[in-house]
């Protein structure tokens, strides 16, 4: 059982995600606009949000954010709900925090199994030991990634993915084995498209040019490869 909160300012779709979790035996916490919502967060201990990106006043962009930044809800689980589909503000709301995001409509069962697997992700101890690759390292214990002695400003899931990628420097990774290893995902749940946007998001901040990466490369029909810096 897990205290989850969700947050949209259409009382529906509350109604319906918040019965769909109760079923699965979780507390759920209601949240109609992103005020309440950071209201709520300090207020409750939660294992988990779900959170609508438009919304009037704060959207989701901007609470997800606060919680980022925020020490005691930093590593709390974030899916985005969203009807936005370019890739663009995929990106926008990775890159903000969350760790998942669905599409408007979306598949209840789709959203329970991204529910419990993100559930028992954030349950599984950290790993320990610190890992370098060349110029790059990253510690498990202080979450901290370095390039040159520099540290990287990474959200939560991004670590956790830089960690992976790290720790197998040199292997070619499936988005498949990335979903199930990294996000804890069953075979045949979770997007392709989830992995290819946070690693969109990681070249930003380890690549002098993201557009032509020389150390998180992509194998076509294969994978994804992290290379010596």
């Amino acid at each position: 059982m897990a205290r989850i909160m969700v947050v949209d300012d259409e009382e529906l779709v509350v109604d319906i995600v918040g019965n769909a979790l109760r079923k699965q035996n979780h507390v759920i916490v209601s949240a109609y606009n992103g005020q309440q919502a950071i209201e709520l967060l300090q207020r409750h201990r939660l294992d988990l949000v779900i959170l609508d990106i438009i919304m009037p006043g704060l959207d989701g962009l901007q609470v997800c954010r606060f919680m980022r930044r925020h020490p005691k809800l930093a590593s709390i689980p974030v899916i985005f709900l969203t009807a936005r589909e370019r890739i663009e503000d995929r990106i926008a709301g990775l890159e903000a925090g969350a760790d998942d995001y669905l599409s408007k409509p979306f598949n209840l069962i789709e959203l329970q199994l991204r529910v419990k697997a993100l559930l028992r992700r954030a349950a599984q101890l950290a790993p320990a030991g610190m890992l370098t690759v060349g110029r790059l390292s990253i510690d498990p214990d202080s979450k901290q990634a370095l390039v040159n002695g520099k540290p990287l400003t990474l959200t939560p899931m991004e670590f956790e993915l830089l960690y992976y990628l790290v720790s197998h420097a040199g292997e070619v990774i499936t988005a498949e084995r990335l979903l199930q290893e990294v996000w804890a995902y069953p075979p045949g749940t979770g997007s392709p498209s989830l992995v290819r946007m946070h690693v969109l998001n990681l070249r930003r901040k380890l690549e002098q040019d993201p557009g032509q990466p020389a150390h998180l490369r992509t194998i076509p029909r294969h994978g994804y490869v992290l290379q010596a810096f």
